[in-house]
């Protein structure tokens, strides 16, 4: 991080000059980037959730639906927008990496744990935690943006595996969708990283 602020027109706010000129801060980068580093991603509106296209979604189970935002193949994690549009129990599952959510819409709240997500917290998650998630009774839409490292181990009661959940299974599932709602089985494509 710099240790100062350059004015754009007038150059360091200490008055000192870079590279000979006050108007260099301004100047883009003229070097090479890293061989072999992909494209930067940007996805447009993500947080409009009441006029987001539906097809976007794509189910994951009755009420249950995720929108994919980054598919790190090379990095075995996803980050997505995660709904649910019923109360009730969603999942019990193991997580193999570290977990960071934001709640963006409603609350929820593991059975294993006092704390509660709600609208506008953040909440992490460890690696090796066994957990059930529970949207409560009263909470109509629940949308949390989630970033997954690793994988999500489903399990029964007794910690006995019997699904599991990765970037690989999330593209697998994003390309059926797509290509059903007429939008492509490529469409999944531009979140691959």
């Amino acid at each position: 991080m710099p240790d100062e602020i350059t004015d754009v027109a007038n150059g360091p706010t200490n008055g000192s000059k870079i590279h000979g000129t006050k108007n260099d801060a301004a100047v883009p980068f003229q070097g090479d980037q890293p061989y072999g580093m992909p494209n930067d991603l940007v996805v447009s509106k993500v947080l409009d959730l009441e006029t987001t296209d539906e097809r976007l979604w794509v189910p994951q189970a009755p009420s249950v639906s995720f929108r994919p935002l980054l598919l790190s193949t090379s990095q075995g994690y996803f980050v997505n927008l995660l709904r649910v549009t019923k109360s009730g129990i969603l999942s019990r599952h193991q997580h193999t990496g570290p977990v960071c959510a934001t709640t963006l819409k409603g609350r929820w709240h593991y059975l294993e744990h006092d704390w509660w997500a709600e609208e506008g917290g953040f909440s992490f998650e460890p690696p090796g935690e066994t957990h059930t998630l529970e949207v409560p009774e009263g909470c109509e839409e629940m949308v949390t943006l989630f970033h997954v490292t690793g994988a999500y181990v489903y399990v029964d009661p007794w910690g006995r595996a019997e699904k599991v959940e990765d970037v690989f299974s999330k593209i697998r599932a994003a390309r059926e969708h797509y290509e059903k709602v007429g939008l492509g089985r490529g469409y999944v494509d531009q979140f691959i990283r």
